[in-house]
């Protein structure tokens, strides 16, 4: 009987002694023990990655579930710090079915919004289901006001590294006065995002730099480029909070993976 070793070299059983064999035998358990190991550490690091995912869903599960979010941030819903934990979880939000983009505030909008989730301010207003559109909330105009509760000034902010979602997106909210990284002087007189995007505006990152847009390319980097528009906060029927832009495009807070 003619065996083949590792490197494919043939050796006969019977010219080996008996202590060879015994050796040989040895080397055979070892390896299938290894190999046995081997396969017992990849299927528990993948049980443990899995864990892991699951943990992070469930920590962070009151931040796009419905009922979990209401049960976290009480009746009525304190609007405000569910703002800032989103900001502070680097969340994205689900826009136009698959649109992942991370939600930012700036330095000033956190720090107010911190204020008001401790009761120094007014808190942000969702508007109810029947309003999914700016246009239908009462007081509405086309212009360039915003006011930090019903109205936020934002941008959508793309080619951003390492955004949230995978995709480099941002949606970027700040106040609407006194804000370093809020709307530039350029950004207020032009503003008509009740239009379709196509026809509007956009800049890059130079172009804000010289508008005087606060450190910029240092918070988005070399590339970003964007679009300003106004947003406000409504549910859908499904308890949903959507945060939607005045041109109708909309996302939700999505699972965090």
């Amino acid at each position: 009987i003619g065996l083949k070793n590792s490197v494919g070299v043939m050796f006969s059983i019977r010219r080996l002694s008996r202590p060879t064999c015994r050796a040989l035998g040895a080397c055979a358990v070892l390896l299938a023990c290894h190999s046995m190991n081997f396969i017992a550490g990849a299927t528990g690091y993948k049980r443990q990655t899995t864990l892991a995912r699951h943990a992070t869903a469930t920590a962070t599960r009151h931040l796009h579930d419905p009922s979990a979010r209401d049960e976290f941030y009480g009746q009525p819903m304190n609007v405000a710090k569910y703002l800032v934990d989103l900001h502070d979880a680097n969340a994205p939000f689900d826009f136009c079915g698959g649109m992942m983009f991370q939600l930012v505030l700036s330095n000033k909008l956190r720090e107010h919004l911190a204020l008001v989730a401790q009761g120094a301010g007014e808190q942000p207003m969702v508007f109810d289901s029947f309003k999914p559109r700016m246009f239908m909330t009462p007081g509405y105009s086309q212009d360039a006001h915003a006011d930090n509760v019903k109205v936020f000034h934002g941008r959508e902010i793309r080619q951003v590294p390492n955004a949230a979602g995978g995709m480099g997106f941002v949606l970027q909210l700040s106040m609407a006065e006194g804000d370093p990284e809020g709307w530039t002087a350029e950004e207020i007189k032009e503003y008509d995002g009740w239009g379709h995007d196509s026809g509007r505006n956009w800049r890059n990152a130079d172009r804000w730099e010289k508008e005087d847009f606060h450190r910029v390319k240092a918070k988005f980097g070399e590339r970003a480029f964007g679009l300003h528009h106004r947003f406000y906060l409504h549910f859908d029927f499904m308890n949903r909070m959507w945060l939607s832009a005045e041109d109708g495009c909309e996302g939700h807070p999505a699972r965090l993976s």
